[in-house]
This record gives C-alpha cells, sequence and structure tokens, in this order.
C-alpha cells in the first residue's frame, strides 16, 4: 500500500525576539555545522500551533491537555444533568477516570491546606489530554451507571467487566485532531497511548546568530524632578535570524488516530484531510509569543514548499549545514533559496524519492529561485488543494 506522507518546509525572516527561552532568559541556541544558530524549539512550536486551532476548529473537534481532568469531566457531567451537585459530580468523575485510564488521583498540597477536604477537587498527577467527545462520552457513561447521580451506585456498576470496557472506550475512541496529530501518552494506561501522526523539527536560523542584549530603563511617573536616576533597570537577550521550519505528517497513521471520524456518517478519509489543512494552516502562520509584546515580531513566512511522498519524510536542513552568508546587500533569504533550489533537485534525484506532488508558496523576488520546483499558490489555495489531495490518496488507499 502507498503511503502519504506531508513534508512542510517553511523559511521565515525574525527580527530581534525572544520566542522561545532557556533557563536563564537567553534566546535558545544549538550548534549545527560548527557554528551557533538561532533555535526555536519543536515544544514552543507545536503550542503555537494548538493555540491557532482554536481560532480555526470548533471546541468539539479539540482535545483539552490537563492535570484538572477530574474538574473538567465533572463540569461535563453537571452540563448533562444540572441536578447533580459539584460535589457528587466530582466524585462521580474522579471514579469515572479511576477505571477508563487506571490512575490515580489526589487533592494537590496547595488545595488541601486552603480547603475543606471534602470539596476539594482531585488533580491527575501529570498532564492528561481528552478530546471534549471523550469527556462527553464519560459523562453520559458515569451518569447512566450512577443511575442519575448516586456515587456508591457507580462504584458497585464499575465493577462489572462490561461497564468497565466501555469506560477504557470512552477515551480511546474519538479522538480529537490535536490528540490525533500530536499524540497522547497515559502513563497507567500505555494501551490507551496515541503515536503521533506528526513530527515538527527545532527550527534553526540558516545562519550563525549571536545573542544580543537589550539594557534598557523605566522611569517613575512620580519622580520629582531633583530625584534623579531610574525607577528600573534591566536587560533582555534577543536575536534576529532566517529561520528553516520543517514538520511531516503521516496522514495513514493520522487516519489510523481519528477512526471511524470526527462526526457520524462522515467518510474516514475527510477528517484527515481536514486535520491536514487545518494543522498546514496552523503551523505556517502560528508563532511562539515569547516575549511578543515586547518585541512585536509578527513575521510570517517568506517561503512555503509542500510536499506529498509516498515513502519516508524528508528534512531539507542540509541544504544549510554549511552557514548561509548574508549578501553584499545584507540579508540571508535569497542565498538560502538559491541553495535550497538545487539541494532538492539533487537530493531527490540521487535518492529517487521525487514527490508526486508539490506546492510552493513564497514572496518576493528574493525567493524566484525556488520558482518551478511545484505549482505556485496563494495560502489559501496551498490548504485546500493539499487537503483534498489527501483525502483523495487515503480514499484511493483504503
Amino acid at each position: 500500500m502507498t503511503r502519504t506522507i506531508i513534508d512542510i518546509h517553511i523559511l521565515q525572516n525574525v527580527p530581534p525576539s525572544n520566542m522561545n527561552r532557556d533557563d536563564t532568559g537567553t534566546p535558545k541556541s544549538a550548534i549545527y555545522g560548527g557554528v551557533r544558530r538561532s533555535r526555536v524549539s519543536s515544544q514552543a512550536w507545536k503550542r503555537a500551533t494548538r493555540a491557532r486551532f482554536m481560532e480555526l476548529l470548533p471546541p468539539e473537534e479539540l482535545g483539552v491537555r490537563t492535570k484538572k481532568v477530574v474538574e473538567a469531566l465533572a463540569e461535563r457531567i453537571t452540563a448533562h444533568n444540572t441536578s447533580v451537585t459539584e460535589t457528587a459530580a466530582a466524585q462521580l468523575a474522579e471514579e469515572t477516570l479511576k477505571t477508563a485510564t487506571g490512575s490515580s488521583f489526589e487533592v494537590p498540597k496547595r488545595k488541601a491546606k486552603g480547603d475543606d477536604d471534602a470539596t476539594a477537587v482531585a488533580e491527575a498527577k501529570y498532564l492528561m489530554f481528552l478530546s471534549r467527545r471523550q469527556l462527553d462520552a464519560l459523562a453520559e457513561l458515569a451518569l447512566t451507571a450512577s443511575s442519575g447521580g448516586d456515587v456508591a451506585t457507580l462504584k458497585k456498576a464499575l465493577k462489572d467487566k462490561e461497564q468497565k470496557a466501555q469506560a477504557r472506550a470512552a477515551v480511546d475512541t474519538r479522538h480529537s485532531i490535536d490528540i490525533a496529530l500530536f499524540g497522547r501518552m497515559v502513563a497507567d494506561s500505555a494501551d490507551l497511548n496515541v503515536d503521533s501522526a506528526t513530527q515538527v523539527a527545532h527550527a534553526l536560523s540558516v545562519h550563525r546568530s549571536d545573542i544580543e542584549s537589550d539594557y534598557y530603563t523605566a522611569v517613575d511617573d512620580l519622580s520629582k524632578d531633583s530625584e534623579t536616576g531610574a525607577g528600573m533597570i534591566g536587560s533582555i537577550d534577543f536575536n534576529s535570524a532566517t529561520l528553516y521550519r520543517y514538520a511531516a505528517i503521516d496522514a495513514d497513521e493520522l487516519q489510523r488516530n481519528l477512526g471511524a471520524g470526527l462526526k457520524d456518517g462522515e467518510p474516514p478519509n475527510m477528517p484527515s484531510g481536514k486535520a491536514v489543512s487545518a494543522f498546514l494552516e496552523a503551523f505556517i502562520t502560528s508563532l511562539p509569543t515569547g516575549k511578543i509584546n515586547t518585541f512585536a515580531n509578527n513575521t510570517l513566512p517568506s517561503v512555503v514548499i509542500v510536499k506529498v511522498r509516498d515513502r519516508w519524510p524528508l528534512s531539507f536542513v542540509g541544504a544549510f549545514e554549511e552557514p548561509v552568508p548574508k549578501t553584499a546587500q545584507g540579508g540571508f533569504l535569497r542565498e538560502s533559496c538559491r541553495r535550497l533550489a538545487p539541494y532538492i533537485r539533487n537530493l531527490e534525484r540521487q535518492y529517487e524519492v521525487e514527490g508526486p506532488l508539490t506546492w510552493v508558496f513564497r514572496i518576493g523576488d528574493e525567493t524566484s529561485d525556488l520558482a518551478g520546483l511545484g505549482t505556485e499558490v496563494t495560502l489559501s489555495g496551498l490548504v485546500e488543494q493539499v487537503g483534498s489531495a489527501v483525502a483523495e490518496r487515503l480514499e484511493s488507499d483504503g
């Protein structure tokens, strides 16, 4: 069976910024090609992508990742049956989640100190990732098995093997788009883990990138003329970079994760196409928000290349192993494109992995060397055409 792999390659100019800092407050970096590069971690960009999902997708198609999963389920229980008290709903939620996930829950010490143990809501020991549809399914199960809200009745019901199986199934089906894309780990029940369908690389600058420091002062508004000196002084590290960003989606794994689909009666290939489209737009247009109010580094990519492959994912970061020098006029984008175009052609020819479908979205004369690599599109055209192509391939493979 032919695989469907989507590779996403991005070149993006970022002015002075500190999007992703280490424990000292310094922008993250990495040594590549023997020189230090600016780096933005994959975790930071995945978080930014998930945040953008909230603007692109309805809430019911997304998940919730939280330690406060008992509280989240209790809210769904009271939404389904308003006669259940908050305390009873929390108890029902905890018992149901224990059976469904095999996890234990406890009241955090910070809450136990100030709250009555009877009213404090227990939390998970680690972040749990559940879709809203899974929470709704668990809420319905809890209310049905408890005969409308009796905790003792629920505990007795959950000892039944069939009820246990239903609770497990509720958290192992109807995965949300973000769970299907980014995966899920349930530490206490490995069989509930979801393998990620997406790989996201750490973004790296194509050139050497040095850290700079901004020394700043703040004036006290109520200081008199006779009072000299600043009200506050400090410094913040930053850098600027032309970044190469890369991500890959295994559409077949994505379809397996989404299972029967997000809506009843929906063709099984449609959710995957929709998820790919959502990821594309979110990943391309998102930006980690570290120190964003300080630097206002709101930029969008200058180049996006998307390839559909049928063998394995393939990054083009090797084109920049030797750091790109700035041009005589300054800047790195033009030379990056000049280097990237022949690298792509040569690599794919030598390994015989030319992608059957390629789209190019680019801005400005600096990117003209990439013309001819694939079908040139706008952002909306890219999102629509790639999503449709993926859905068609999955349908034919199925």
